[in-house]
This record gives structure tokens, sequence and C-alpha cells, in this order.
């Protein structure tokens, strides 16, 4: 009994014990409980007075951006909106900006020009527009002779749509439903057998309805299709503009042409303008989309408007179109800018007359038969501006006859065997490398390499030192100095072993004078030469006396100019300035280098050249009371005289380049005359085309600046 006491009591004690026990771990669950939720809401009211910071701040974010849209910049926003939501279109091209010459003579304008033409209405018919042309043929005079049979053929079907189809037979129908022939070939059909008979309905005024038509549908249907812009009357372009309502889709303006105020005078060089029909060519298409134009617009296409189409171009009107349809211009186009040449029109004009009738006396002369044409060019050496240049070529006529044709393009883009003009450049060389001494006395002996043949001068001159080496063009004095440039040793008919860095050498001294590098002239296309790869010994010794390498005449030009301005090379240009802004000329002078040497060895090759106008072989090229100092050349050079590729001809060639007065140059002549006799003609006879043209030209010069 008083175990069962003592064990009841026990358990009361622990079930006491185990209720206290679960009472405290409640109430310690409860507190830890309490206390982690009561952080947990402390935590999420800081985020959420966080969250309502930023809502804010947007919130005036978004007041203040709106404001600045809605008040501040309500006027900006709205112009750009307008801008976005409205259509603009740009009028015709605008007229160029004219061309003067260096004197404020006027040689390039703009003329009006009468255009009637066709721009496809929406929707518009074929029927409706056969009778347009109807409409349109008796109101304007144009020639139908340059409607082609097939066009011919393609307006009488869609005038006989039936009698047409009753050319196809039954079978040729069949088989068009059966698709073994298309439609195009049942049209092709139809073509093929209109017959004579058929177009001999048509009297004149159907003809030309028909040309009408033709033009109407050529090229792209949304393009302005040109019915006639060359010569136009006022009573045809009246009678169309007021008859305009009954020919739908038919309108006239006024557009404008080039004008050349001295017609073929610099003609090839001012370039060329893409018409209001052709737009852009297609091989400057990408060049010209890319800039922005637009396809039908009128861009320079070669030369000098090409080159300077930027500054020429014309500002096109700009237009809204209205929710009526109506047009309302919104900004004024504006003709291009007027730009001035360095040429002189006047002296050029001359230029071209003196060389085009020395050029056919040249070919009456003995041992012309691959004589074809000279170049002329007139510089300023001092800032490298071109007074006038020309090219003239000689062309047969079926008559046997010869007319001369432009070829001042190849001014830039052909090359010839110069000669011994580059000596100055040669002389250079063999001072800057020790290889030549100034006053050093050589004779003019002939050189002999083993296995080839000697090499002489023209004749034989004797004791020379290097002033009158260049006076009377001695060949072998500069051999001698090219076999010490390239470090060689020679003896008389024995092998020559130079050493073949001399080529560089040379070349480089040459380019520093513009002589087989481009000049940089303003023109879109400058060849840089022909550069020979061999590097025999021998044909170093051709390097030094201008045999080897051909150069253009333009870099001619820029070798003597570089002589004449103390060895500074300055860049060829033709445009001077804006018409309106003389501050703008000259931007284009420009100084390419100076040429590696002391002065005193370019005074010595100037020194040499006025002998070669005093006492050498240019005496008599230009007046003395001019001053005159200059260099001969008489090259050997070969021709293609069949055609294929191959040279097969020997000839001559001879160069002159001169500048003037010796003290202080002003300006500069180069004349160049390939091919102008063969060494195996008839006789010794060679013309002295050069010396005439030089003579001339220089007169004519100094008359224009005395």
């Amino acid at each position: 009994m008083k175990y069962n006491l003592k064990n009841k009591f026990k358990d009361f004690q622990n079930k006491r014990s185990l209720k206290i026990s679960k009472r405290q771990s409640k109430q310690t669950y409860n507190f830890t409980n309490y206390k982690e939720n009561k952080d947990i809401k402390i935590e999420i009211e800081k985020r959420y007075n966080i969250l309502n910071v930023i809502v804010i701040l947007a919130l005036l974010i978004l007041v203040v951006g709106l404001f600045l849209i809605q008040v501040v910049g309500k006027e900006k926003y709205s112009l750009k909106l307008e801008n976005l939501t409205k259509t603009v279109i740009y009028g015709e091209t605008a007229p160029r900006g004219r061309i003067y010459d260096r004197n404020g003579k006027l040689i390039v304008d703009n003329i009006p020009s009468k255009v009637i033409y066709y721009k496809k209405p929406s929707g518009i018919t074929t029927k409706e527009e056969i009778k347009i042309a109807y409409k349109l043929a008796p109101m304007i005079e144009l020639d139908f002779n340059k409607l082609n049979d097939y066009d011919y053929k393609v307006f009488w079907i869609k005038n006989h749509e039936d009698k047409a189809k009753e050319k196809i037979t039954n079978e040729e129908w069949q088989k068009l439903e059966e698709r073994k022939l298309t439609s195009d070939d049942i049209y092709e059909l139809k073509i093929e057998r209109v017959t004579i008979e058929d177009l001999s309905e048509y009297n004149d005024l159907d003809k030309k309805a028909a040309y009408i038509y033709t033009l109407m549908n050529t090229g792209y249907s949304y393009d302005e299709k040109v019915i006639k812009n060359e010569n136009v009357t006022d009573e045809e372009y009246a009678l169309v503009s007021e008859n305009i309502s009954e020919l739908k889709g038919v309108n006239t303006k006024l557009d404008w042409e080039r004008s050349y105020i001295y017609g073929d005078t610099f003609r090839s060089i001012l370039g060329n303008v893409s018409s209001s029909k052709s737009g852009i060519p297609a091989e400057l298409k990408d060049y010209y989309l890319k800039k922005g134009y637009s396809l039908d617009d009128r861009v320079g296409t070669s030369n000098l408007e090409y080159q300077y189409e930027d500054i020429l171009r014309g500002k096109k009107n700009k237009y809204e179109v209205m929710n009526d349809g109506s047009y309302k211009l919104i900004e004024e186009g504006k003709r291009g800018n007027d730009i001035v040449l360095t040429i002189d029109i006047e002296l050029q004009k001359a230029l071209e007359e003196i060389l085009t009738e020395e050029v056919l006396n040249a070919k009456k002369e003995a041992n012309t038969e691959f004589y074809d044409g000279s170049f002329v060019i007139i510089s300023d050496p001092k800032t490298g501006e071109i007074l006038a240049m020309a090219g003239k070529k000689l062309k047969q006529k079926d008559d046997g006859t010869y007319s001369v044709i432009d070829f001042t393009s190849g001014i830039t883009q052909s090359t010839a065997v110069m000669g011994s003009v580059v000596k100055g450049a040669s002389h250079i060389v063999g001072y800057n490398t020790g290889a030549l001494k100034i006053g050093e006395v050589r004779y003019d002996n002939c050189v002999k390499i083993a296995a080839t043949p000697e090499k002489c001068s023209w004749k034989y001159l004797g004791r020379l030192n290097d002033i009158t080496a260049l006076a009377q063009s001695s060949n072998t004095y500069q051999y001698y100095t090219a076999i010490k440039v390239g470090k060689g040793n020679y003896q008389y008919n024995k092998p020559l072993v130079i050493d073949k860095e001399a080529f560089n050498t040379y070349r480089n001294t040459f380019a520093e004078f513009g002589l087989g590098v481009k000049t940089g002239i303003d023109l879109p296309s400058e060849i840089t030469g022909l550069k020979g790869s061999n590097t025999t010994s021998g044909l170093l010794l051709d390097f030094a006396i201008g045999q080897y390498d051909n150069y253009t005449p333009i870099q001619l030009s820029q070798y003597i100019n570089t002589i004449a301005n103390n060895g500074t090379r300055m860049t060829p240009y033709l445009y001077k300035g804006l018409y309106n802004d003389p501050s703008s000329y000259d931007k284009n002078k420009k100084e390419l280098n100076k040429v590696k040497t002391e002065t005193k060895y370019i005074d010595r090759v100037k020194e040499g050249f006025r002998a070669v106008m005093t006492y050498g072989l240019g005496r008599g090229y230009i007046d003395e009371v001019y001053k005159p100092a200059g260099k001969t050349g008489t090259s050997q050079s070969f021709v293609d005289t069949d055609g294929d590729g191959k040279i097969d001809q020997e000839t001559i060639s001879t160069t002159f380049v001169s500048y003037a007065p010796y003290d202080d140059p002003k300006v500069t002549f180069t004349i160049v005359s390939p091919n102008i006799s063969r060494p195996d003609g008839k006789t010794n006879h060679q013309s002295s085309i050069n010396k005439r043209l030089t003579n001339r030209v220089s007169k004519k010069y100094f008359e224009i600046y005395p």
C-alpha cells in the first residue's frame, strides 16, 4: 500500500514537472517567435519605406519629364512629331555653279531648257495613254523615224487587240492552256506576225503617236519620261502647257543645260554632267547613292565636273505634301557655288590653236609615220597652278588626210620615255652619293659592256664638266656617274657588276622631283607611269639618261617646277577657289616635299639648265630676252604597229622642259612629242616640233603676262 502511494506520488511529480517543462518551453518558444516576428515586421516596414521613396522619386522624375516635354520642350517635340508625320519631297536638280577662269572670264554657264515630259498617273489604262499620245502628237515636232520596228508593232497590237489575237492559232492557244507556251511566247508570236500590210494603214500622225507612246512607256513606270527636251519652241511649250488638263500625266517644266562659252576649248577637262533623262549613270550609282543622291539627280560624271561635284551641285527645292495633295514649299533651293580655275582661258585657247597647227605640220614631215600627237603644259612653279594644258592627237580620215582630236586626258593617263630632260635629277643623285663632284671633268668616251653594243652620246663631245655635260646633253657623263652610284668597276668590253640597290637610289631621288609617283593633280584619275623590273647593269645606265622608266607629261611638268622652285615640290592644281570668296583662293596650294639635297647642288643644276638655253642644245627654243633655262630630251622608244600587244617598231621621242626667267621663275613649259621620228627612216630628218611649239607658246605667254 505504501509502495503504491509512493509510486503515485512520483507519477504526480513527474507529470507536474512535465507540465511545467512544457509550459516553460511554450513560453520560450512564444518569446522567440515574437522576437523573430517583430524583426521581420521591422524589416518589411523598412523595405516598404524604401519602396515608397523609390516610387515617389520615379513619380517625380516622370512629372519632371512630362513637364519638360509638354511645357518646356513643347515646341521642339511638336516640330519633331510634325517632321515624322509629314511627307517631304524634293524638286528637280537645281542648276550647277558656273565656272570662271583665273581672270574672271565665264567658261561654263547654265542655260534654261524647255522640257515636255510624262509621268504615269495611278490607274491610267493603255487605251488612255494611246489617246493622250494622239492628242499630243499634233502639238509638237518629233523625229518619229527613231521609232524601231519592234515598238511600232507593239503599238499596232495595243490598238488592234482582236486582230492580234487572230494571229495566234487554236493549237497555240491550246498549248498556252497546257503550259507548253507562256504568255510571253504568245506575245512574241503576235509581234512576229504583224505584217507590213498591217502597218501600212498608219500615216505620219500615227507614227508620231506611236513614238510618243513608246517614250511614255520607256524605263520605270514611276520615272519622268522626257518626250522632248531639245529645240522645244515657245509655241510648242505654250500649247502643251495650255492643254495639260486634257493630257493626263503630260506636263512642262524649265530645266537647264550646261553651256560651254569657249566651245571645245579645254572641254574634255571641264568634264560632263548627266542629263535629266539619264540621271546618275550606272557606273557611278553606288558612289552617289552613298552620298545621299537620288537616281534621277543630275551629277558630274567626269573630270572637273565630277571632281568638284560637292561644290558645283545646286540645292533642290524642298516641298511638304499637304493633305489635299498640293505641295507647300518649305525650303527654297539655290544654284550651286561658282568656282574659279587656275586656267587662263585665252592662253588655253591660243595654246590649243598652236598645238593643232603644229601637230598637223609635223605629220607632213619625213619619218613621222608613227607620230600621232603632242602634249604641252604651262604652269606656275611656285604655286603648282596649271595656267594652260593640252594634248592633241591625230586621226586619219577615210581620204587619207588627218584631223586633230583632243587628248588632254593623256597628260595624266599616258606615258612616254622622256629621255635626257631628266638628267637634272640624275645629277642630284650623283652629287648626293658622292659619285659626282661639282666641276668634275670627264671625257665623253663611249662605254662598252661585254656582250652589249657601245653606249655613246649623240656625238663625241670631248672634255666636259657637270655644267657643259648638261648643256650638250652628254650620255656618257651620266653613265660614269651611274657606275659609281652602283659601286661598279668599269673596264672597256668587260662584264659590269653593279649594286642593284642603285636602282632604288635613283628612283627615290626621282620621286622627290615627281617622277614615277602621283603628282596629286585634282583630277579623278592619274597613273604613276611604268616602272621597269629588270635590274641588268646596263639598264641602270639607261635609267640615268631617261631611257628606262616611263613617266606622264604631268610628272615631267612637276619635275621642272621642282627644279625652278629650288627643290620644293608643289602639287599641280586646276581649282583656284570660290568665285565670290577670294579668301578661299589657292587652298589647293600644297607643298609635297623638298628634294633631299644641298642648295648648292640645285643651284648647279639650274646653272646647267641656263647653259642649255644660252649655248647648248636648247638655244633658240625661247627668246633670250625672257631669260630662259631648260633641258632638251631625245629618247629611244617603241610602238605596237599592228595592235597585237607587242612592240615591234623602234621610234624616237622628243621632250623639252624650261622655266623663265631663270633668276626668278614665274612660268614653266613642258613639251612631250612621243614617236616623232624613226631611226630607220628613209632620211635622218627629225621634226623640230618641240622647238616651234615652245617658241610660239612662250611668246604668247609673255604677250599676255609681260
